[in-house]
């Protein structure tokens, strides 16, 4: 599990959004501004840790926010 201290200002934007509703990596680089396989990475290593769960081809959504 990740905690606050892992997350860097890219992870952090991408648990605001998830805070938000379901995402994908393309919505979400548009929305942040950070490149598109840099996001992909980032949410990959969220649902490593078992913060993000995929629920579709390229579909994610928060379980829980390592920031709580």
């Amino acid at each position: 599990m990740l905690d606050n201290d892992d997350l860097g200002p890219a992870d952090k934007a991408l648990l605001d959004l998830l805070n938000e509703g379901r995402i994908t990596a393309p919505y979400a680089a548009e929305e942040t501004g950070y490149n598109l396989q840099y996001v992909r990475d980032r949410l990959g290593r969220f649902v490593e840790h078992g913060h993000v769960r995929k629920i579709y081809e390229g579909l994610y959504e928060l379980v829980n926010d390592p920031r709580e």
